[in-house]
């Protein structure tokens, strides 16, 4: 088991309380600090609230808790982040900066921030994008990752220190509900089949984006957090990959499994955004630098959610 010790930003959002299990397995439960400005739900765990817009009380953790890595979770996301533009981009930037700052005053070992497909803009050839390419993104939230990853890449070259990031796709999880994200649908769809409810969509049903499962997003997380440092090449972040689908094709596979499940499209202002991003990305580097491999496709992503899920509904039914 090794000796670091991990501090979680955003530990309660979608990918963070799907990680620090993971962490948790690694590291062991004593050496993950998750944290959140929400109270945690996750239980048996060393839980601290933190305003990661409050440099100090960053600090004081870091410190108090010896902590060697930090996975920078806390974000506003794209569909939410249109409604707050200014404050996305301060909560965004403002909370990565003192991550970056008290890690260097700190000498904290690792970092890591998740980037996004946000990043991408109107300008490239959306059917296969690739790892170099201009960032020109549409949106508050896509310009503060954009942004971060420059800042990223400036603070590995100007001190030296070790920050890595992944662009993930949209990430599909039945750990916890949509949280805010244009790709969000892709959760949503799940539960509203499981619980027998039409789904209203809000994207065309052709709007085909990058996906990911969040088993295959946290192997890859964690895989680049482990990888020896001489082989990570990229330093602003990585391009990652899953697979490719629309609604209209995560429907069909639902229906492999319940006939009667019912979609209605509905585009709203999310349709814009989604208009703006990749249909597939090209994630070339990270599988030869590293070694990424995904393991879902669609039909086992499908068949794993809705199991997953009839068990979470099978068990909040008897429980209350």
């Amino acid at each position: 088991m090794s000796a670091d010790r991990i501090l979680v930003t955003g530990a309660n959002g979608q990918l963070g309380s799907a990680l620090i299990p993971y962490l948790t397995n690694i590291y062991g439960v004593d050496n993950v600090i998750a944290t959140d400005i929400r109270e945690g739900v996750l239980t048996g765990l060393c839980f601290e609230h933190l305003d990661a817009t409050d440099a100090g009380a960053l600090s004081r953790l870091i410190q108090r808790y010896r902590i060697s890595q930090v996975y920078h979770l806390a974000a506003v996301l794209s569909a939410k982040g249109e409604k707050d533009p200014l404050g996305t981009w301060n909560i965004n930037t403002g909370t990565f900066f003192n991550v970056l700052e008290v890690a260097r005053n700190l000498k904290v070992g690792k970092v890591f921030f998740p980037s996004s497909i946000a990043v991408f803009g109107e300008n490239l050839d959306r059917e296969l994008v690739g790892q170099h390419v201009n960032l020109l993104p549409a949106t508050a939230y896509g310009m503060s990752k954009a942004a971060s990853e420059n800042w990223s890449a400036y603070y590995c070259r100007r001190y030296g220190m070790d920050v890595r990031s992944l662009r993930y796709p949209g990430i599909v999880g039945y750990q916890s509900l949509p949280g805010g994200g244009t790709t969000d649908y892709a959760v949503d769809i799940f539960h509203k089949a499981v619980t027998g409810e039409t789904f209203h969509c809000f994207l065309k049903e052709d709007t085909a984006l990058p996906m990911i499962y969040m088993e295959d997003a946290i192997v890859a997380t964690l895989q680049l957090m482990e990888a020896p440092y001489d082989r990570i090449k990229v330093r602003t972040s990585y391009n990652l990959a899953g697979m490719s689908f629309s609604p209209a094709g995560i429907a069909a596979e639902i229906r492999a499994h319940y006939p009667d499940f019912e979609i209605v499209y509905e585009p709203d202002f999310r349709q814009q955004i989604a208009d703006t991003w990749p249909r597939r990305i090209d994630d070339t580097e990270a599988r030869l630098q590293w070694g990424w491999q995904p393991n879902f496709d669609l039909g086992s992503m499908t068949t794993d959610m809705l199991e997953k899920l009839r068990i979470r509904y099978k068990r909040k039914a008897i429980s209350g």
